[in-house]
């Protein structure tokens, strides 16, 4: 029985690769069963072959291969959609995640008898990229923590933990890996938010720059901000026989993977 599966988009990864998923390996040791998934988004270098061959000395390792490149977060969608475990986590392919976090993502997950928790977000702290790219990431954060709400100060980091159930029930759209804490919020779901590392890039080269990610950032604002304000409004309460007959109440429990009827903010039940 797999508990949790670690999700890895990756794109031109390839000296990445070893280091990374020996690195999830070793911080999943402390699990009774775990899988973890690389999904090689239509890279065009050694990535699919340097992880075939990790797949002799890590049985617990799935690739997935996307024919060409559909982006971080269909990567995501597609490595959680194959997924056996009912909680799964992610972090980035470029190994600027330590591995060494993960265990702060699905441990609050796990402790979560009552199904409250739907995500574990990291924030990271002492930030090792360039100067540029801090700045930008800065002033994005901020336009969107004052437009949705969504009480984090980082949602581009890679790591984050959720309930499979509930990341499929998200409506999908590119790049929706930088919105999962207000997607959360929208359905009800409660939200942990914990720091973690940042390692500097030790291989390959950054897939995005700044002009591109403030053009995007700016249209998928607009289109989180529509979804939540169109969210579901009302939810159904299964109504038993025994309620019928004496007219006592009804009785009330989750429906399908989220709360799609609750307010923002409000406990899941």
């Amino acid at each position: 029985m797999k508990s949790v599966a670690i999700v890895i988009p990756m794109h031109n990864e390839a000296e990445a690769a070893a280091p990374l998923i020996e690195g999830i390996a070793a911080a999943c040791a402390e699990l009774d069963g775990f899988e973890i998934i690389a999904v090689d988004d239509g890279s065009t270098d050694e990535t699919a072959a340097r992880l075939a061959a990790l797949r002799t000395s890590i049985p617990q390792l799935r690739v997935l291969h996307h024919p060409r490149a559909g982006g971080q977060s269909a990567a995501v969608h597609s490595g959680v959609q194959a997924a056996e475990a009912p909680i799964c986590c992610t972090l980035d392919g470029d190994g600027q995640n330590p591995p060494s976090e993960l265990p702060k993502l699905w441990r609050p997950l796990i402790a979560d008898t009552e199904g409250r928790v739907g995500l574990v977000a990291g924030q990271r702290v002492n930030r090792q990229d360039t100067a540029s790219k801090r700045w930008a990431s800065t002033a994005a954060n901020r336009i969107r923590a004052w437009a949705l709400k969504d009480g984090t100060r980082d949602t581009g980091c890679g790591l984050k933990g959720f309930r499979r159930e509930a990341f499929l029930a998200f409506p999908y759209f590119d790049h929706m890996h930088r919105y999962l804490p207000a997607l959360a919020r929208r359905d009800g779901w409660d939200v942990v938010l914990v720091d973690v590392a940042h390692k500097e890039r030790e291989t390959g080269s950054s897939k995005y720059n700044n002009l591109q990610r403030a053009f995007v950032g700016i249209r998928d604002l607009m289109g989180v901000a529509w979804l939540i304000s169109r969210r579901k409004k009302a939810r159904a309460v299964e109504v038993t026989a025994a309620a019928a007959e004496t007219g006592a109440g009804v009785t009330e429990g989750r429906i399908a993977a989220a709360r799609p009827g609750a307010e923002p903010g409000e406990q899941a039940r």
